[in-house]
């Protein structure tokens, strides 16, 4: 059985379309329908049924797509053993916030680059409630993200990359004497209390007996950054690392004490094939 096809099937399923799945694949439809063909073959069933332009999964193809996964993942993993170098062979598959993606992942990615170009990375984006769960399920080797609060099974592994304080961001042109004045006479952009740092940062205003003008709640550090930059408010905000444009046109100052922070770094599962690749990643991050 050709891998390909079987997550040829896994994305025709998901997507409900022969044709959406060839789009994703950059092959014709022609192509798709002929690989879930052989994919039936191999397999001695029909797995999708279609009317008009939908295609749907039959109950074989329901029974096989709730092992599709875990028999790609075994077979990723197979070829990861099966390198012929101290390393496991890649792809290493690596989630990370947007803010990771941004400020820490290309220093690091640049490193890797240069010291091990055989072994490629896929990258995953997403916030990390997600990535917490995708690590966990196996579907990621291992992931930057915002430690969780709460205690992570003995299984997970976490290494530490940076403690990030909550600070004042403003626009680089205003001029901060007193940052809790600041915060109670300019138009605030709240972040989003539904993250870890959204409530952090909420948890100190209220502390701090402060009742911000709040113009706009949103998630996205990245993106409040881009609307304290048009001078449309300010937020209270981890320290992340900023990029060069956001450094031009933002300002830090910092918060009086007590300051909240939150802890950045990678989790990962001990027992997986690419454990090996995780810890180099981690070295090449310190």
């Amino acid at each position: 059985m050709d891998v390909r096809f079987l997550q040829t099937f896994m994305l025709v399923a998901q997507l409900g379309s022969i044709a959406e799945a060839a789009r994703h694949l950059g092959l014709t439809s022609a192509s798709v329908a002929q690989r879930l063909a052989v994919l039936e073959a191999d397999i001695g069933g029909k797995l999708v049924t279609r009317s008009g332009r939908t295609v749907c999964p039959t109950e074989a193809g329901l029974r096989v797509l709730e092992r599709a996964q875990s028999v790609i993942r075994e077979v990723r993993d197979l070829r990861s053993a099966a390198s012929n170098t101290s390393l496991p062979a890649g792809p290493l598959r690596l989630g990370a916030t947007p803010t990771a993606m941004t400020g820490m992942l290309p220093a690091v990615l640049k490193k890797w680059v240069a010291e091990h170009p055989g072994i490629a990375i896929y990258i995953e984006p997403g916030p990390t409630t997600i990535l917490h769960a995708r690590v966990m399920e196996g579907e990621l080797d291992a992931a930057v993200l915002v430690q969780p609060p709460f205690e992570l099974p003995k299984s997970a592994a976490w290494h530490t990359l940076r403690q990030e304080h909550l600070v004042l961001v403003t626009p680089a042109c205003m001029h901060v004497r007193d940052p809790l004045r600041t915060l109670e006479s300019e138009p605030y952009i709240r972040y989003d209390r539904n993250v870890i740092g959204g409530r952090m940062a909420d948890d100190y205003l209220r502390r701090k007996n402060i009742q911000p003008q709040v113009r706009f709640e949103l998630d996205g550090i990245e993106n409040i950054a881009r609307l304290v930059a048009e001078c449309l408010g300010v937020s209270v905000l981890p320290d992340w690392p900023m990029t060069d444009i956001s450094a031009r046109s933002l300002r830090k100052w910092e918060l009086p004490q007590p300051r909240l922070s939150r802890t950045v770094g990678v989790l990962w599962l001990k027992a997986q094939v690419r454990a090996a690749l995780v810890r180099e990643f981690v070295r090449l991050a310190n």
